[in-house]
């Protein structure tokens, strides 16, 4: 066997290979060791010689292909792409085809109508901590309310070793919007902000619950705020969304973050209370619709604003119910579905 050969052979096989270091592994190298001890006594050691030389000039040749492929510039790999960017493009939808949610439709139109009433819009977050959610909103460590919120908790902890959670309310953004927009208060303005967002609770699923939906949560601050404004704010936005004159109402009720509190109640724009069998108020000609009350003092304190000198109220209310009482939607579920035949509807 030709060691000269060999030697030029294996460097080539290490210089296409992505493995060079099985190469170390190849055969020829027990075959040239074996045949060692069957030199004549005079040239056994410079044969030994020869293969060890031709070992170390694989070695080399190995080393250097492993610094070859680490060297080699690889375009990082974009998990969030549709599609590998060497690959065809696959058949998409026509987009003259689709159309918006009609739930993301309904927020845009509900945050417009309060954009003319002077209302600022702002997001919520889907994961939050249990300070916002609770403590700023007048839910002490321990208080039994919180028990009602059924909130999704995550094995993530905050600063303090609580576990964040998925807001249950779009309440949780109360007090960083009386922070942010406190300055309006010095110059004689009010803070007025509406929440459309989504929400997530501990339901069990039935034609009128799901454990995903949308709220808005509305806020608004100033000097000589009284419910009579609230009222009047509600019924004004209502009576605006739907397109027609309502009838509302309010019921003492209990909520830690306002006080007084109120379920907020409108007369049904369907039936408008003739019709015993109407689906959407049950043939009472009342729906109620959302909880709101006059913000409690404790919940400006926690902001920074003197309840002293500044009142203001607060509500919050499902989207999801608004919208299927607009348009007569039987189940809330349908909104998750991505059934094109409910979709395509709107």
């Amino acid at each position: 066997m030709n060691i000269d050969e060999l030697t030029s052979a294996l460097t080539e096989r290490v210089a296409q290979s992505d493995n060079p270091a099985e190469v170390l592994r190849a055969p020829e190298f027990r075959e040239l060791y074996a045949q060692i001890p069957q030199q004549e006594p005079e040239e056994r050691a410079s044969f030994g010689q020869r293969v060890n030389a031709m070992k170390q000039a694989v070695e080399a040749a190995v080393e250097a292909r492993k610094a070859e492929l680490s060297s080699v510039d690889v375009c990082p790999l974009d998990i969030t792409a549709p599609m590998d960017v060497n690959a065809s493009a696959p058949k998409f939808l026509s987009a003259e085809q689709g159309t918006i949610h009609p739930l993301m439709a309904e927020m845009q139109t509900l945050s417009e109508i309060f954009g003319r009433m002077g209302f600022v819009t702002e997001d919520s977050r889907e994961i939050d901590d249990q300070y916002h959610m609770f403590e700023t909103l007048n839910f002490p460590k321990g208080h039994p309310a919180r028990d009602d919120y059924d909130t999704f908790m995550t094995v993530e902890t905050d600063a303090d070793g609580d576990p964040l959670i998925a807001p249950a309310h779009t309440s949780t953004m109360q007090n960083r919007i009386l922070k942010k927009y406190r300055e309006n208060l010095e110059r004689g303005e009010a803070i007025a902000a509406v929440v459309p967002d989504r929400v997530f609770r501990n339901e069990d699923l039935d034609a009128r619950h799901e454990h995903t939906f949308y709220q808005f949560e509305g806020i608004y601050v100033a000097k000589g705020v009284h419910a009579g404004m609230l009222i009047a704010t509600l019924q004004k936005f209502l009576e605006e969304y739907y397109g027609k004159k309502l009838d509302v109402r309010v019921n003492p009720f209990y909520f830690p973050f306002t006080e007084p509190s109120f379920e907020f109640s409108l007369s049904c724009p369907f039936c408008e209370g003739t019709d015993k069998d109407c689906k959407v108020c049950g043939g009472e000609g009342w729906i109620e619709l959302l909880g709101c009350g006059m913000i409690h003092p404790n919940v400006l304190k926690a902001a920074d604003i003197d309840p002293n000198i500044y009142t203001g109220f607060a509500w919050g209310g499902g989207i999801d119910r608004l919208v299927m009482m607009k348009y007569g939607i039987e189940d809330v579920r349908h909104f998750q579905s991505a059934k094109l035949d409910f979709l395509e509807q709107f």
